[in-house]
C-alpha cells in the first residue's frame, strides 16, 4: 500500500502544479481585481466609500491574518484535505459575491472569500515540496513564484477587461467555474500527503496569533485613511498597531513555554537561517513589489490617462517574462545555490524599478517604462523563485505546513506594509507639492492637468522606496549560508525531537 501511494506521488507532478497553481492563481487575483471595479460596484450596491474600502479590506485581512493558523491545520489533517476545503469555500464565497445585493452582504462574502484563500494557500507549497524529488523541486517553486507574481499585478488588467465586456459580477462569477475545475483536478491528481502523526492544535497560540495579526494588518490596511491619528473616541491607529503588537509579544512568549509540546509555531523552525531569511527576504520582496504597482498603476490612469484595463495591461509586460525565467532560476538552486542568485537578482529588480523612476514624466508614454518593466521582470524572475525554494529546503515534513504558513504570511504582510508605507509617501509627498486634501483623496480630481507633475514626482518617490527596499533585501540576502548539494539538505536535527522527520512522506 505504502509502496503504491509513493508510486501516485511521483506520477505526473507537473499536472499537480498545474492544478495547485489555477486553485491559487484565482486567489492572489482576488487581491486585487476588486479595485478596477470599485466604481461600477459602488453604484450597483449603493455603496459608501467606507464600504467600498472593505470590499478590498475584508478579503485582505482575513487572507493574512489566518495563514499561520491554516499551515498547522495542514499538518494535523493533511493538506490535501485541507487544501480541497479551502479551495470548497473560496469557491462558494466567489459565487455569493457575485449574487449579493447589500454593501453587507459584500463584506462578509469577501471576508468568507479570504478565509478561504488563508486555508488554501500555505498548502500548495507543503504540496510541491511533496510530490516534486528535491532534483525538480527548484523549477516547480519557479513555476508556482512566477504564477504569483502575474497574478499579483493582473488583476487590473483582467478586472478591466471582465468588467468592460460582461459585468462586475463576473469577476467573481469566473471563479466558480476554475475552483469547480481545481477541486476535480485536486480529487483526482493531489495526493493524500500525510507524516503519520496528528498534530494537536494549539488553540491559545492559535487565538493570540489570529487577533494579533488582525490587528496589525487593520492598522496598517487603515492607517492611510484615517490619517495614522484617530479612528473614533480614543481608540486610534497607533493604538491598534500597538495592541496588535503586545498580542504578538504574548504570543512568542506562549510559544516559548509550549516549546516540545508541539506548538503552533516550532523554535527549531526559526533556527532554520535558509528558512529565516528567505522568509524575510520574502516579505521585502512583496513590499518592493506592492510599492512599485501601487504608484505605477496611479501613474498609468492618473497622469497618462489610460484606461483601467489599458493600466492593467501595461503591467504585465515584467511579470509575463518571470514567468519564464523563474523555472530556470528555482532548478538553479540546487546547482549554485540561492545566495548567488538572489543578490544579483534583488539588485537587477530593484534596478528595473530605479530605471521606471527615472523615465516617468507628466507627458511621458507608457512605452518609456518598458525597459525598466523588462529588467524588474528579469529580477522578479530570478528572486521570487529562489527564495520558495530555499525556504523550504530544510524544512522536514512534519514542519512543512507551518513553515508554509509562515512563509506566506511573511509575504503578506510585506504586501500590506508596502501597500500602507507607499501611500504614505505619496500622501506626503503630494501635500509637500501643494495638492489639496480633497484631490489627493479623489482619483478622479488628482487626474486634473494641474496636478501631473506633482503627481509624477510623488510616484517617483514611492518607486524609489521600492529600491531603497529591494536593497536592504540583498544585504539581507548576503547572510544566507554557503551553497551545498540540494538534495542533502533536511537534516534530521531541523525537526523538533518530539516532530521527527518521516521517510518518505516527500516522495
Amino acid at each position: 500500500m505504502e509502496a503504491r501511494k509513493a508510486e501516485e506521488r511521483q506520477r505526473n507532478p507537473w499536472l499537480v502544479l498545474a492544478v495547485l497553481c489555477l486553485s491559487f492563481f484565482m486567489t492572489l487575483l482576488d487581491t486585487t481585481i476588486v479595485n478596477i471595479a470599485v466604481p461600477e460596484m459602488a453604484e450597483g450596491l449603493g455603496a459608501s466609500v467606507d464600504d467600498i474600502l472593505w470590499f478590498v479590506n475584508a478579503y485582505l485581512l482575513l487572507f493574512a491574518a489566518l495563514l499561520l493558523l491554516a499551515g498547522r491545520i495542514g499538518d494535523r489533517f493533511g493538506p490535501q484535505r485541507v487544501f480541497l476545503a479551502g479551495l470548497a469555500v473560496f469557491t462558494l464565497a466567489s459565487a455569493l459575491c457575485g449574487m449579493v445585493d447589500t454593501p453587507g452582504q459584500m463584506i462578509a462574502a469577501r471576508a468568507v472569500q479570504g478565509l478561504g484563500a488563508a486555508v488554501m494557500m500555505p498548502q500548495t507549497l507543503v504540496l510541491i515540496s511533496a510530490v516534486f524529488p528535491a532534483e525538480r523541486r527548484g523549477a516547480a517553486f519557479g513555476v508556482w513564484s512566477a504564477v504569483a507574481g502575474l497574478a499579483t499585478v493582473s488583476g487590473p488588467a483582467v478586472g478591466g477587461v471582465v468588467v468592460d465586456v460582461l459585468d462586475w459580477r463576473w469577476i467573481f462569477f469566473i471563479n466558480v467555474p476554475l475552483g469547480v475545475a481545481g477541486l476535480v483536478g485536486a480529487l483526482l491528481l493531489v495526493p493524500d500527503v500525510r507524516t503519520g502523526r496528528r498534530t494537536p492544535l494549539d488553540l491559545p497560540g492559535a487565538v493570540l496569533a489570529t487577533v494579533g495579526l488582525s490587528l496589525l494588518v487593520y492598522g496598517l490596511i487603515e492607517g492611510e485613511r484615517y490619517d495614522w491619528g484617530t479612528i473614533e473616541g480614543f481608540v486610534s491607529i497607533p493604538l491598534v498597531l500597538a495592541l496588535g503588537a503586545a498580542v504578538l509579544v504574548a504570543f512568542v512568549l506562549h510559544q516559548r513555554a509550549r516549546q516540545g509540546r508541539q506548538p503552533l509555531l516550532p523554535f527549531a523552525l526559526l533556527r532554520l537561517r535558509r528558512f529565516t531569511v528567505s522568509s524575510s527576504v520574502a516579505g521585502l520582496l512583496l513590499f518592493g513589489s506592492i510599492g512599485g504597482l501601487v504608484p505605477l498603476t496611479l501613474y498609468l490612469q492618473s497622469v497618462l490617462g489610460l484606461s483601467p484595463a489599458e493600466a492593467g495591461l501595461a503591467l504585465v509586460p515584467g511579470p509575463l517574462l518571470s514567468v519564464f525565467v523563474a523555472p530556470v532560476a528555482g532548478n538553479l538552486v540546487a546547482k549554485v545555490g540561492g545566495r548567488v542568485l538572489l543578490v544579483p537578482g534583488l539588485l537587477v529588480f530593484g534596478g528595473g524599478i530605479a530605471m521606471m523612476a527615472l523615465m516617468i514624466q507628466a507627458d511621458s508614454s507608457v512605452w518609456a517604462l518598458i525597459p525598466g518593466q523588462l529588467v524588474f521582470g528579469l529580477g522578479m524572475g530570478l528572486v521570487f523563485a529562489p527564495t520558495s525554494t530555499v525556504a523550504m529546503q530544510e524544512v522536514t515534513p512534519p514542519l512543512a505546513g507551518v513553515a508554509s504558513g509562515v512563509f506566506t504570511t511573511a509575504r503578506q504582510i510585506g504586501a500590506v506594509v508596502g501597500g500602507a508605507a507607499v501611500g504614505a509617501v505619496l500622501s506626503s509627498r503630494l501635500a509637500a507639492e501643494g495638492v489639496p486634501e480633497e484631490a489627493r483623496e479623489q482619483a478622479e480630481l488628482l487626474a486634473a492637468p494641474a496636478y501631473a507633475e506633482a503627481l509624477t514626482e510623488a510616484v517617483r518617490y514611492g518607486l524609489l522606496l521600492a529600491v531603497a527596499v529591494s536593497l536592504v533585501a540583498a544585504l539581507l540576502a548576503m547572510l544566507l549560508p554557503a551553497h551545498r548539494p540540494f538534495a542533502a539538505a533536511g537534516p534530521a536535527e531541523s525537526a523538533e525531537p518530539d516532530e521527527p522527520a518521516v521517510a518518505g512522506a516527500r516522495g
